[in-house]
């Protein structure tokens, strides 16, 4: 019988890499075309890889936790010939954005000195001969997961520091997740107290060993990280692993210049929605100077101007930062706003937002006020032009004519690439921006 290697295809729209979830078989087991082999986290999204070919399964690419090399192997399978099989060519419909990443036959074996030379230049596990080198799932708080399970365990209501570790080195699995789902042995909140009584009381020698002086009394010197090292280096995956290369790549390619100011809110009639008020002022700003709702090719050294306007929100999680993009916010009123924003949270939180929502946005908002903070200098990430900040909202003293007042304001910045926009583009859009802010309604 005919063997088949099959390498991780492109799950995203370029993305490098992606880290392994769960395997749905095991080495030895018989699979059908089409049936999910793998569910495989990207820094977009958790994606099940179906089978490209009915038969046996000779071998599996790495455990839990594991990093795969886009174009590296995946799974290797025996071809059953009297199974439903999938004609040469012909396109799967599971590859999620790009072209499809044919099956290769399994590479030649390679001299030793280019192996070696191969496994320094990639980051992450990757197959090298017949082995694979394993990563660690992300350690913290002391649980050990992958960012895919804690967000199961998010979305099911599971406290995952209580959850029974059955994976290599104590890692929490996807199974370990559904199972304290299931009988409810890990509910958020439930035994705060006795966890405390439970911890062993040698947790706290380490904190009595240290002093800020020898033993000879006098000021103790810090050693340097090569001498003792209390923590371990972790490797970056899924989603804070993608937001390093998009933000390395931003900082290398954009000259950001940053206007900042404050929206007078003081106008305001009634209680209203800042997150829908900000969308809109933006969406006027674009339609007043459209330089700043737009692509720019800094190779090519051409701009797009967009018709639309579909604007990236930020939202902060726990394994990351994600910007899913706000669909034509030109056509959408507060609730239409509030509605599709809630619904944008709700996928990012529970890892099921389609990839294609994550890119494609023609500008930027980060409303890092909602935490603290009032001006800042927001990062453009190309091919966008600009991206707006809102800080923390704020009472002010404000001089009005014969007197002073008391205001709501929130601090706006605007960064954008100079590259692009002019100065004087970026403050009449600022200038757009403040005064539909300050409208009553």
């Amino acid at each position: 019988m005919a063997n088949k290697t099959f390498n991780l295809p492109d799950l995203g729209e370029g993305l490098p890499d992606a880290t392994i979830v769960k395997w749905y078989v095991k080495e030895g087991d018989t699979i059908r075309l089409d049936d999910n082999l793998v569910s495989m986290e990207t820094a977009k999204a958790v994606v099940d890889v179906p089978s490209p070919v009915s038969g046996k399964v000779l071998k599996l690419a790495g455990g839990e936790g594991d990093v795969i090399v886009t174009g590296h192997m995946l799974a290797e399978f025996e071809i059953d010939p009297n199974a439903p099989q999938r004609a040469e060519g012909q396109d799967t419909g599971h590859h999620h954005g790009g072209a499809p990443a044919p099956a290769a036959p399994a590479p030649a074996p390679a001299p030793a000195a280019a192996k070696s030379e191969d496994a320094g230049t990639v980051v992450g596990a990757m197959q090298v001969g017949d082995s694979v080198h394993a990563e660690a799932a992300m350690s913290v708080g002391g649980v050990k997961a992958v960012p895919a399970v804690r967000a199961m365990a998010r979305k099911l209501g599971v406290d995952i520091a209580r959850v029974r570790a059955s994976g290599p080195d104590g890692v929490v699995t996807m199974d370990d997740v559904k199972r304290a789902a299931a009988d409810g042995s890990a509910k958020p909140g439930a035994a705060m107290a006795q966890r405390a009584v439970d911890a062993p009381m040698a947790a706290s020698a380490p904190l009595q060993q240290r002093s800020t002086l020898s033993q000879a009394g006098k000021p103790m010197r810090t050693q340097p990280p090569g001498v003792a090292v209390t923590g371990q280096p972790e490797q970056l995956k899924g989603v804070r692993r993608n937001m390093a290369r998009v933000m390395a790549d931003a900082h290398a390619q954009v000259v950001p210049t940053t206007l900042v100011d404050d929206a007078d809110l003081h106008a305001w009639i009634g209680k209203q929605d800042i997150t829908s008020r900000l969308v809109r002022a933006i969406v006027t700003a674009c339609k007043t100077v459209p330089a700043l709702n737009a692509w720019f090719d800094g190779a090519n050294l051409t701009r797009t101007m967009h018709p639309q306007v579909d604007i990236g929100i930020a939202v902060d999680t726990d394994d990351g930062l994600f910007v899913p993009a706000l669909r034509n916010a030109d056509m959408l009123d507060g609730n239409g706003v509030r509605a599709a924003i809630k619904r944008l949270r709700a996928q990012v939180e529970d890892r099921s937002i389609p990839s294609g929502e994550l890119s494609g946005y023609t500008i930027s908002l980060s409303n890092f006020g909602m935490f603290a903070g009032r001006y800042a200098t927001p990062v453009v990430v190309p091919p966008c032009v600009a991206i707006v900040a809102a800080g923390k909202l704020s009472h002010d003293v404000v001089a009005v004519i014969g007197g002073i007042e008391v205001h709501r304001r929130i601090p706006i910045s605007l960064t954008f690439d100079h590259r692009a926009a002019t100065g004087g583009e970026a403050a009449r859009f600022l200038k757009a921006l403040l005064d539909d802010m300050a409208s009553p309604n």
